[in-house]
């Protein structure tokens, strides 16, 4: 029993395949393990279907001609990595991290590479790559002109790609020939050669442009700040339901063509509100120091957190959360609404600052006055107190 179990580990499987994938025999492969040519031959091709290779002779291709890397495909040694980190049961992100690549590559390599039973071999990966890399791909809309023709009509009808898309996966469940995916229309659009649609059918799409726009162009060009930022889902669930003051939520008001801003900061449970002087520019170390400026005589429990958005002004977060002793939480991108005592106070807050005019004309005098009118506003949801009165009632009680 024990000597069957043995002989039917991954690990010797794995070294039987690995010896196959360096070049040599079946026979010499099943004998440095002690298991039969036909063994070698079944595991062989359990793990590496699709790798070009003649039985009993070794795989077409010396590793050494493989190992420099194409563009942005992985090297050898980086495979070998990532089977070294699998083994040892690190998480994608370590595993990334070892190799200097992101999470999101070794994820789609593990789920490319793997077989049937979830194991990854770095040889054998290394071998489909590069034959993947071989073949040439065929563009989709390219062969088939029907495909082509319907893309072309639902588009002149004023469907969007991504709608085409889904439509076809819905009507076409079971036909890969007649499913394309959002992406492959908008390169048949925008990139020269990818196609056969008409070239005046992207003036046709809701955003009439004729070239591409990348929506996260900055983020490409620069490193976020916030990778190691606190995300909104980690916020205490007392900072949702209301329950205990001292969470806040904050976001800035910008003046005509964004040269100008007033920072804003909401308590959630009370309402009540401070505004930020930023004179002349609002950087992230101005908006940082005027934070601190203004929250550091707030005592201790009515500084539980800080909620903001992805912006740029708040890169210096970490100087925030230490000055403060309070956290710093990010919303997901593009999603205000995570944010909603915020976003409804700088509504209220137009009253006094009109959209399109330059708020740097307003002196730290006149932010306190504003902001003191506006916690004098009775509140439906205080049962028509003030943000000041609640705020009192706070300090009170402590």
């Amino acid at each position: 029993m024990g000597v069957k179990w043995f002989l039917s580990s991954f690990a010797v499987r794995e070294e039987a395949v690995e010896a196959v994938a360096r070049g040599e025999s079946m026979l010499a492969a099943g004998a440095s393990v002690g298991v039969s040519r036909r063994s070698v031959i079944r595991w062989w091709h359990r793990h590496a279907s699709g790798v070009s290779l003649q039985p009993g002779r070794g795989v077409r291709y010396p590793l050494s001609d493989l190992d420099a890397r194409v563009g942005r495909s992985l090297t050898l040694a980086e495979r070998v990595e990532i089977h070294a980190g699998v083994r040892q049961g690190l998480s994608q992100r370590a595993i990334a991290a070892r190799i200097g690549r992101p999470q999101s590559t070794v994820s789609r390599e593990l789920a490319r590479h793997s077989d049937a039973e979830g194991h990854y071999l770095p040889t054998v990966a290394h071998l489909r790559a590069h034959e993947d890399r071989r073949r040439p791909k065929q563009f989709k809309l390219a062969v088939n002109p029907h495909l082509a023709a319907h893309v072309e009509s639902a588009i002149d009808d004023g469907w969007s790609p991504k709608l085409i898309a889904d439509m076809l996966a819905r009507e076409h469940p079971g036909d890969q020939t007649w499913q394309v995916s959002h992406e492959t229309i908008y390169q048949a659009l925008y990139v020269q050669g990818r196609g056969q649609l008409r070239q005046d059918l992207a003036r046709r799409l809701s955003t009439g442009r004729t070239a591409r726009q990348a929506r996260d162009g900055a983020a490409r060009r620069y490193p976020s700040p916030f990778k190691e930022a606190l995300r909104i889902s980690q916020r205490p669930a007392e900072a949702a339901d209301r329950a205990v003051p001292g969470h806040w939520e904050g976001d800035l008001i910008l003046g005509t063509g964004n040269r100008s801003a007033i920072g804003t900061l909401v308590e959630r449970s009370t309402r009540f509100t401070i505004l930020l002087h930023l004179p002349g520019t609002h950087t992230a170390e101005q908006v940082a120091n005027a934070m601190i400026r203004e929250m550091s005589g707030l005592p201790g429990h009515l500084r539980r957190s800080i909620t903001w958005d992805r912006g740029s002004e708040l890169a210096d977060y970490v100087d925030i959360q230490l000055d403060l002793q309070t956290p710093v939480y990010f919303c997901d991108p593009h999603s205000p609404w995570q944010r909603g005592s915020n976003e409804n106070t700088n509504r209220l807050l137009r009253h006094w600052f009109e959209k399109g005019s330059d708020l740097s004309i307003h002196s730290a005098e006149r932010l306190a006055e504003v902001a003191a009118k506006l916690n004098a506003r009775p509140r439906p949801t205080l049962d028509y107190n003030t943000p000041a009165q609640a705020l009192r009632k706070l300090l009170a009680a402590a």
